[in-house]
C-alpha cells in the first residue's frame, strides 16, 4: 500500500461502488456514482422535513411556543436519525448528503421564523444565524462535492481542521444547539449576537481555507482506486 494517494475531483474517477474495501479505499472515500435517490435515509429526511415545517407553520399561525418547540425537536431528532440510519444501513450517498443539507435549510427557515415570533427581542441574533446558515454555511457544506468524499461528515479526509470546527459531532451540536440555548436562557440578545457572529466568522474563515485547498492532494493511508 502506498504511503499516500492523490485525491482528485470526482469527474476524474471511473464508475464503481461508492465504497470499496477491496480496492483499498476507506469508508467515506467515493470512487463511483452519487448513489440512489430512493432509500430509507432520504425517506426519513423527507418525513422529518415535512413534519417539522408543518409544525413550524402551525406554530407561526397559532403563535404557539409548544408547537415551536415541537418543530425544533422534530427537526433535530429527524436530522440525527436520518444520518444514523444511513450509517447503520450502509446507505450513505452524496445525493442523500446534498438532500439533507437542503432540507436542513428549509426546516431552519420555518423554525427560526417561529422562534422570532416567540422571542422578538432575539430577532437580531436569530437573523444573523439564519443568514449564516442558509447562505454562508450552505456554500461551505456543499464544498465537499469538490472532492470524492461521501459528505461533509468525511471532510477530515480533505482537511481535518475544517472538519473539526464545522462537522465534528461537537461542532455540529455547538453551532446550532448553542445558539438556541443562549436565545432561550440569555437575559439580553448581547451574548447570542456575539455567539452568532463568532460562528459566522468561523464559517467565513473555513470557506477561505477550503477555497485554497487544491483539487488534487495527498491523504496519508489512502490508496488510489485508480492508478
Amino acid at each position: 500500500m502506498k504511503a499516500g494517494a492523490a485525491i482528485s475531483s470526482p469527474g476524474s474517477r471511473g464508475t464503481g461502488s461508492p465504497e470499496s474495501d477491496s480496492a483499498g479505499v476507506p469508508h467515506g472515500y467515493v470512487t463511483g456514482p452519487a448513489g440512489p435517490i430512493v432509500n430509507v435515509p432520504n425517506l426519513i429526511t423527507t418525513v422529518r422535513t415535512v413534519v417539522a415545517v408543518w409544525l413550524g407553520v402551525l406554530a407561526i399561525v397559532g403563535d404557539s411556543a409548544v408547537l415551536t418547540a415541537a418543530a425544533i425537536g422534530c427537526y433535530w431528532v429527524g436530522d440525527i436519525l436520518d444520518g444514523l440510519v444511513a450509517r447503520l444501513l450502509g446507505q450513505e450517498t452524496r445525493v442523500g448528503a446534498v438532500y439533507d443539507i437542503a432540507c436542513d435549510r428549509v426546516c431552519s427557515l420555518v423554525v427560526i421564523a417561529a422562534l422570532i415570533l416567540q422571542l422578538p427581542s432575539m430577532g437580531v441574533p436569530l437573523g444573523i444565524f439564519l443568514i449564516q446558515f442558509v447562505l454562508v454555511d450552505l456554500l461551505l457544506s456543499l464544498s465537499f462535492l469538490r472532492w470524492p468524499v461521501l459528505s461533509p461528515n468525511y471532510f477530515h479526509l480533505v482537511h481535518p481542521q475544517v472538519y473539526r470546527y464545522n462537522w465534528s459531532p461537537a461542532a455540529k451540536a455547538l453551532n446550532t444547539g448553542g445558539l438556541v440555548v443562549l436565545v432561550a436562557a440569555a437575559p439580553s440578545p448581547v451574548y447570542p449576537v456575539v455567539f452568532a457572529l463568532a460562528i459566522a466568522a468561523v464559517k467565513i474563515v473555513s470557506i477561505v481555507v477550503v477555497a485554497r485547498i487544491p483539487l488534487a492532494l495527498t491523504v496519508p493511508g489512502v490508496r488510489a482506486a485508480v492508478s
